[in-house]
């Protein structure tokens, strides 16, 4: 079988194009931390109002995801694009002048939605466009850098915009993005959409009676411990998604193919993303809190200091696919994760005055993080035919999604578990005081006014023990997930061999390898 036709110029500006929306989705996920004290000043929101408008915008990707990829196959990729661009931009000048909390709840849910139009279709048009394994790898590795890019830069934005505007402004990023997409895809980025039939509503709303109540446990599991609350939500989310399933299996026209999962590499792939992105996601969530909280920089300065691990990260998601031309990629994907257990390993010894070391220690995280994001999407992507690999990205960046609030839940919660078991309050504090100090860092950091001189040294010590436990469950999950990639995935050939992978896919195609 010879090679698949390499992709041209045209092609390569299209993922330019591309990159565009891709950089734009994760900077509005890290955006807000500097902007809510400005947000909270104009539109006096409740606590609860805090944490939807921080939380609606992940919360309806996640479960817009696998809908809006299918969408995607069947309307058109490109279609899907514009349109989701058109609502984005749309959506985000209207969260920009919002003249109330819940309307920004529900600006910033509308975002959630047009977002989740976005990933899938950015992704499945990057397979269209680039056939070539190895340039398809590359292609993937940019877009993912580019995303994670967006998340570093968010801060930094956030902050700017809010020091020379007003918090607004941080929505608006989106408006001139929006036109300039608009105006250049039909120009460079090509339609494709498969013959299948219409779309299966019941499917639709099985789906989101799935994942929206799994999300919300994790993330109320994450603020509050596990309750009945979260109990509910993870009987109902279930329930919904073993009858999501089953119905799958019985139609003809699935809203998502059940049988992509009976391809070895395809599963395994899914499966190192998630334990990747639960680490990941928990770790990222503790230093920049480390940062803030016990390295007292402020979130622009710790924004800057996240630029070293961003450039691990690109290093390792641009590097990895140009090696991959002459390793297995479940290899390259398998030694790097290996790689990166010394950042954990650093994560696990530092103390409340390593900055450098948290640094350090955070760049190796990100470096695995950007070989497992180029490669593991590409083999899931490309483990799917091509009128699926819609279906096929919406279900990776579903679990990359999934990973990441599982890490924060979980090694938050556990952080958070060690700290009050270690940060007893001076008993000079009135009781309300006490509880605010035994209950995190940042309720002890609102206090610094009141406390002795050593207690605020004690809390930050407290979080810090928390953290070394986090990095080290985390590195113990890492390490099984290196084995199980070597394990299972060493078989993948050379990314540009002309002869894939000898796995057959049960959907009637070989691995595109």
């Amino acid at each position: 079988m010879g090679q698949p036709a390499r992709a041209g110029g045209r092609e390569w500006i299209g993922l330019a194009l591309l990159a565009l929306p891709t950089m734009l989705l994760g900077l509005d996920v890290t955006a807000l931390y500097l902007v809510v004290p400005s947000l909270a000043t104009d539109l006096n929101p409740t606590a609860t109002e805090t944490l939807w408008i921080m939380d609606a915008y992940g919360f309806f990707i996640a479960g817009f995801l696998i809908t809006m990829g299918t969408l995607g196959d069947r309307i058109g990729r490109r279609r899907l694009l514009m349109i989701g661009v058109a609502a984005f931009g749309a959506t985000s000048a209207f969260a920009a002048f919002a003249p109330s909390a819940p309307w920004l709840i529900v600006a910033r849910a509308l975002l959630g939605v047009a977002g989740a139009t976005l990933m899938p279709s950015t992704l499945s048009l990057i397979s269209t466009m680039f056939t070539n394994g190895r340039q398809r790898a590359l292609a993937i590795g940019v877009w993912a850098t580019m995303f994670a890019l967006g998340m570093a830069a968010g801060p930094v934005a956030g902050g700017a915009l809010v020091a020379g505007f007003w918090w607004g402004a941080v929505f608006l990023i989106a408006v001139p993005v929006a036109v300039l997409v608009l105006a250049a895809a039909p120009a460079l980025l090509p339609e494709y959409r498969t013959p299948a039939g219409r779309l299966d509503l019941p499917s639709v709303g099985l789906s989101l009676a799935a994942m929206l109540p799994i999300i919300y446990a994790i993330k109320h599991a994450a603020a509050h411990g596990i309750d009945i609350q979260a109990s509910a939500a993870v009987l109902v989310g279930g329930s919904a998604a073993v009858a999501f399933v089953r119905r799958q299996l019985r139609l003809s026209e699935p809203l998502l193919d059940i049988k992509l999962f009976t391809s070895r590499a395809f599963s395994a792939a899914l499966s190192v993303l998630l334990i990747g992105l639960v680490g990941f996601g928990g770790v990222m969530f503790l230093v920049t809190q480390y940062l803030q909280l016990v390295a007292g920089l402020s979130p622009t300065t710790a924004g800057l200091w996240m630029g070293p691990p961003a450039l691990a990260m690109f290093i390792g998601a641009i590097g990895a696919p140009l090696m991959a031309g002459r390793a297995a990629p479940g290899v390259i994907m398998s030694a790097t994760l290996a790689l990166s257990l010394s950042g954990y390993a650093l994560l696990a010894l530092a103390g409340t005055d390593s900055k450098l070391s948290v640094i350090a220690g955070f760049a190796f995280v990100y470096l695995g993080l950007g070989v497992i994001a180029a490669l593991g999407t590409d083999i899931v992507v490309g483990a799917a035919p091509a009128e699926k690999s819609g279906s096929a990205a919406a279900l990776s960046e579903t679990v990359q999604e999934l990973g990441i609030a599982v890490g924060v839940a979980l090694l938050g919660s556990l952080t958070t578990v060690i700290y009050r078991s270690k940060a007893e309050a001076p008993s000079e504090l009135s009781p309300s005081a006490a509880d605010t100090y035994s209950d995190s860092l940042s309720g002890a950091s609102s206090l610094a006014h009141q406390l002795p001189a050593w207690a605020l040294d004690h809390a930050r010590a407290a979080f810090t023990s928390g953290l070394n436990t986090a990095a080290a469950v985390a590195g113990i999950a890492v390490m099984a997930a290196a084995l199980a990639c070597f394990t299972t995935l060493r078989h993948l050939r050379p990314l540009g061999d002309a002869d894939r992978a000898a796995e057959p896919v049960a959907c009637d195609e070989q691995e595109r390898r």
